[in-house]
């Protein structure tokens, strides 16, 4: 982690955030219980940067007993979509942030908004400007010279209100006409030089139809909304710091009581991902990835198809804290919690995923038997389930090797391992491919004294290794995902394809896979720790009746506990 700074204070031990609401209580600055909001436009998906956002709200909301608000800000109508909306409702509640009744939309607040925009033309504090938005822009000024008053600027208040109808009754084409603050074209802060609070939009809106034809901005809207809903403390990232002079303005001007009070924290970053939002639109809608569900992305979409579970998410986000600025958290954080929360959970398989045959010559043809395996070790109340052994197996092709290296105590010719759960075997014979040369099968023998649980004490062997019955063992496809990024300072690099950023090796598909007949019906998003190999998930998307998918969530190595004790 990078500049992590939790902001702890050592009286309390609570962050800065809660600190501030606690003043709040403390000092009965508000008659209405304390809320906060988590307020997305619905015009994409949810990603690990949102529930960051989400759980700093929504855990002050519960540690005061206060309440907590979806609300969209839907004044966009360009951009935002319907299919957003219930994805974003769909994923909070798999998340554990479930908003219950408390959802809100900002476009159901439009003729309160317009009479409030009403109400500052009338004292004065808004005005209908012409000036194109180039035009706009550049009467702003720079971050080191103020800005020009716009020429229609000092229109009579009485010209403004009949402009603003007429907007308002579609009059004027998009463009034509926008509604400004009246504030301080010198200000230093940028953001407090007349800046535009409603423009007209000739567009469709997915709730609310032809029924507006101009939409006020975010940081008008923003404000209102908040104060209509009863928040209390609303709770942003830092880029909106800047932005905070105008969310208070609004609110005095219009002499609004006990105002919701906007507080930042820093944005979440995480290595090796994407998380903003015109990237991954980029990448969805240019087919880079497999939709907004690409188990490459973290959208919490990609990270519930690739496995993730709830738990380790909240764990995560509870874990980091929050911090004043921005900051970034190594994505192996991430997948610590992961394993953290399955290791006891889940059961524990055999798979082979590069398999090699091995016939075991010295046992009985057609005869079998069923070994007594553990579902998990380290959880014994998993119990255990039983496992065909018989004369042809399939193990790791990595777990053989013609001529062993030092340190190598796996199988090799004239050596023994264990087969867990099973029997010590010797590899006698190595049978290639006539034309290739390449090792197709071994054939070995085994100990019928060496069988597990049975209390053999004789000889010892360095090595176990996992293998699955050729007989029963079901074919899968697995998916091993690694980082989508190769090098992230190529991210912003304008001159490089997103061909050029992505890591040709974050995906690899590997089709002629092998698991325990257990697995056969596996239900959708179940999970597994795969023996040696990592943890799994049956993926959502592609796994038909006919055909199994495993992704691999992650690797059994924990570079993060490694690195952090």
């Amino acid at each position: 982690m990078d500049n992590l700074d939790l902001n702890l204070t050592e009286e309390s031990n609570i962050n800065f955030l809660q600190k501030v609401v606690e003043e709040d209580i403390e000092n009965n600055n508000y008659s209405r219980d304390i809320c906060t909001r988590f307020p997305p436009e619905p015009n994409g998906y949810l990603h690990i940067g949102s529930a960051y956002a989400i759980n700093i709200s929504h855990c002050i909301a519960k540690k005061y007993n206060g309440k907590f608000n979806l609300r969209f800000d839907d004044t966009n109508p360009l951009k935002e979509d319907i299919e957003y909306v219930n994805s974003i409702i769909e994923d909070m509640k798999w998340a554990g942030f479930d908003p219950g009744d408390r959802i809100f939309y900002g476009s159901d607040y439009s003729r309160q908004i317009y009479n409030y925009a009403v109400e500052l033309i009338k004292k004065g504090k808004a005005y209908v400007c012409d000036l194109s938005s180039d035009e706009i822009r550049e009467y702003r000024g720079t971050l080191t010279e103020g800005g020009i008053d716009s020429p229609y600027r000092n229109r009579t208040i009485e010209e403004n209100l009949d402009l603003f109808e007429r907007m308002r009754s579609g009059e004027f084409p998009n463009g034509a006409k926008v509604l400004r603050a009246k504030i301080d074209m010198s200000s230093p802060n940028i953001n407090m030089r007349d800046p535009v609070i409603y423009r007209i939009l000739h567009t469709s809106h997915y709730k609310t139809g032809n029924e507006w034809c101009i939409y006020p901005m975010y940081d008008f809207a923003h404000p209102l909304q908040d104060y209509i809903e009863g928040v209390t403390h609303s709770l942003c990232s830092i880029e909106f710091k800047n932005h905070r002079p105008l969310y208070e303005w609004v609110l005095n001007e219009l002499d609004i009581k006990e105002p919701p009070k906007q507080r930042e924290f820093g944005r979440l970053n995480l290595t090796g991902v994407v998380t903003s939002k015109r990237y991954l639109r980029e990448l969805v809608f240019g087919n880079y990835v497999d939709g907004w569900d690409d188990p490459r992305l973290v959208t919490l979409k990609g990270l519930r198809r690739r496995g993730f579970t709830p738990e380790s998410i909240v764990n995560f986000l509870e874990e980091i804290g929050v911090a004043k600025s921005e900051t970034t958290v190594d994505i192996s954080m991430l997948e610590h919690s992961l394993r953290d929360d399955l290791k006891l959970k889940v059961p524990c398989v055999m798979s082979v995923l590069n398999p090699l045959k091995v016939v075991i010559t010295n046992y009985p043809e057609n005869e079998s038997e069923l070994l007594e395996i553990e579902n998990n070790p380290q959880n014994p109340e998993l119990g255990k389930r039983k496992v065909k052994f018989s004369r042809t197996l399939y193990i790791e092709k990595e777990d053989f090797m013609e001529e062993p290296i030092k340190g190598f105590h796996r199988l090799s010719p004239g050596k023994e391992v264990r087969l867990k759960g099973a029997y010590f075997v010797k590899c006698n014979e190595v049978i290639k491919d006539a034309c290739t040369g390449e090792i197709i099968e071994l054939h070995c023998s085994y100990d019928p004294e060496t069988k597990s649980g049975s209390g053999f004490e004789g000889r010892k062997v360095k090595g176990t290794i996992h293998w699955v019955d050729a007989e029963t063992a079901i074919n899968a496809e697995v998916h091993l995902y690694d980082k989508l990024l190769e090098d992230e300072s190529l991210l912003k690099d304008e001159s490089k394809t997103w061909e050029d950023k992505l890591n040709p090796k974050s995906l690899v598909v590997l089709k002629n896979c092998y698991v325990e007949p257990c697995l056969k019906d596996a239900p959708i998003e179940s999970k597994y720790q795969f023996i040696r190999t990592g943890y799994f998930c049956v993926d959502s998307k592609y796994t038909t009746a006919d055909k199994l998918v495993f992704n691999r969530i992650v690797s059994l190595k924990d570079s993060w506990k490694k690195n952090n004790g």
